[in-house]
């Protein structure tokens, strides 16, 4: 936060991070840590939004954790870690979900609805899974949004501070992917993925004007608005790079992005990837 000449506070920078599973983690921890060797340093945010993947790292990152340290983080081996995926028929049903009337928070109840229905991971062993990820677990004191869509109404939600919802419940239930984890409980009501409002949901950065969006996946699905379309309409009125993975990560991070096998690897090309993209990411960020 700065302020402008009549010393009243202004909003300046804002970090957007998307979806994309475990291997999405990897790439944006890699692409940190490399634009931070590079002098562009990106946890300076003024506000960080995080859905789904990117509200781990958001979270991480509004933390003020070391972007090195986390880097070095995502090429440990994945001991005792397993690759998820949905199941044939949880794919089916799901496809199913967007046939209908196209009105989007309708088609996000009919998501949900698939999501409610499917057997998965008990919810608190998917809190403890999120926790342990978590160093801290309270919110910090950069201001974060971590977003979420309530599985019933397909309502979007961003939660913050002030939400009165805790930290690893938010980041939990922006987490929960469709068919792959349990919906989490929060006040009172269940809530899937950020997701499936928006690959990164970067709309919420409007009124910053300096914004930087990295986003693992970047295509709409369905009624959904993909991230290029709202990172255009944030041009009209910012300076705002996107970053999505170069063909090299692509490569790396393969076709299941919640492959922990892979996650050294899509580290590994997010880092290289900085040195094709500092530039521009330092133009938008300014000094």
């Amino acid at each position: 936060m700065v302020g402008d000449a009549r010393g009243e506070a202004v909003t300046e920078r804002a970090l957007v991070l998307g979806g994309g599973g475990i291997t999405g983690i990897g790439w944006m921890w890699g692409l940190l840590a490399g634009l931070a060797d590079r002098g562009v340093d990106l946890r300076t945010a003024d506000l960080v939004v995080g859905t789904s993947a990117g509200a781990v790292v958001g979270a991480q990152v509004a933390a003020g954790l070391d972007p090195q340290e986390r880097y070095a983080a995502q090429l440990a081996p994945p001991d005792g870690e397993v690759a998820a995926a949905p199941g044939r028929g949880t794919l089916v049903r799901l496809a199913l979900a967007l046939v209908g009337p196209p009105a989007p928070q309708r088609v996000r109840a009919r998501i949900g609805r698939v999501a409610l229905a499917t057997r998965t991971m008990p919810e608190a062993e998917r809190l403890a899974a999120i926790a342990s990820r978590l160093p801290l677990h309270t919110w910090p004191d950069r201001p974060l949004q971590v977003t979420a869509v309530d599985a019933v109404t397909g309502e979007f939600r961003a939660f913050d501070r002030a939400s009165g919802v805790g930290l690893v419940d938010a980041v939990a239930a922006s987490c929960a992917v469709p068919g792959v984890w349990p919906p989490v409980t929060v006040l009172g009501r269940r809530w899937i993925d950020g997701g499936v409002r928006s690959a990164a949901n970067a709309d919420l950065a409007e009124g910053y004007s300096r914004i930087v969006v990295l986003a693992p996946v970047i295509r709409g699905v369905g009624p959904f608005v993909g991230v290029r379309q709202q990172v255009a309409e944030l041009r009209e009125r910012s300076r705002v790079a996107l970053v999505s993975p170069d063909v090299a990560a692509l490569q790396a991070i393969g076709r299941n992005m919640l492959d922990p096998a892979r996650r050294a690897a899509s580290a590994r090309a997010g880092q290289a990837q900085a040195a094709a993209v500092a530039e521009e990411v330092a133009a938008a960020w300014g000094g």
